[in-house]
């Protein structure tokens, strides 16, 4: 009958839902290649307006990923940031700020990083240039003109890669940070398209790092979400 779901199904879909986190330390070892030609594919999958599908994926493994990773270190190093959607901590509201200065909390404190330790802060953020030592990136490009309203098409398809890659028992961290060097990204892997929106590392979580079991909070639904009768 229409509407009606097995809960067994149900089960699973949550279970993958409130499951999938953010990793930050990776073991070394690479997904099998028909793994992530199954990942992607499924990810394919997306909804998009119109079924436009505005989306370029760039994945990168082996020794490519290794020269980018130095290349991108270099440009943090050198303050050559290039970004396609504008940042700016201005855009977030304070209750934005409250939520980020949680997780931060969290995430440094994990890390044995103190909240006036900027020095290592800063060496931390360096480092996740080299994809938290994940053996695999991929970099979402939004195609068109790149505006708001395909790059939302392409956050979809963020999202239903992110799931994709956890019910193969992939772990992955989207990182905003990785977007800061998009002209880095474009000249290493001759990208003449697109706007980079994000950068997703990828691979299989190393469970002993204490970074691994930061845990974070959502928002209780009252305080996102409407229902209007």
């Amino acid at each position: 009958m229409s509407g009606l779901v097995s809960p067994e199904l149900s089960d699973y879909a949550e279970k993958l839902m409130r499951g999938r986190h953010a990793t930050r330390a990776f073991r070394p070892e690479a997904v099998p290649a028909d793994t992530m030609r199954a990942i992607f594919s499924l990810a394919g999958t997306a909804p998009s307006n119109s079924n436009a599908q505005p989306w370029r994926v760039e994945v990168v493994s082996g020794a490519r990923r290794a020269r980018l990773a130095d290349a991108l270190q270099a440009a943090h190093a050198e303050q050559r940031t290039s970004v396609d959607f504008p940042y700016s901590e201005a855009m977030y509201g304070p209750v934005h700020q409250e939520r980020r200065a949680a997780f931060g909390a969290g995430l440094y404190g994990a890390l044995g990083i103190g909240p006036d330790d900027d020095a290592a802060r800063a060496a931390y953020d360096a480092e996740s240039l080299r994809f938290y030592g994940a053996p695999h990136a991929a970099f979402l490009f939004v195609t068109g003109d790149g505006g708001a309203l395909l790059a939302a098409d392409v956050g979809a398809y963020m999202q239903t890669l992110l799931l994709a890659m956890a019910a193969y028992g992939v772990d992955s961290c989207p990182q905003g940070l990785l977007s800061f060097y998009a002209d880095t990204i474009r000249t290493e892997l001759g990208v003449t398209e697109g706007k980079l929106l994000v950068g997703v590392s990828f691979g299989y979580a190393d469970e002993s790092a204490p970074v691994n079991r930061v845990t974070t909070e959502r928002a209780a639904l009252e305080t996102t979400t409407a229902f209007h009768v």
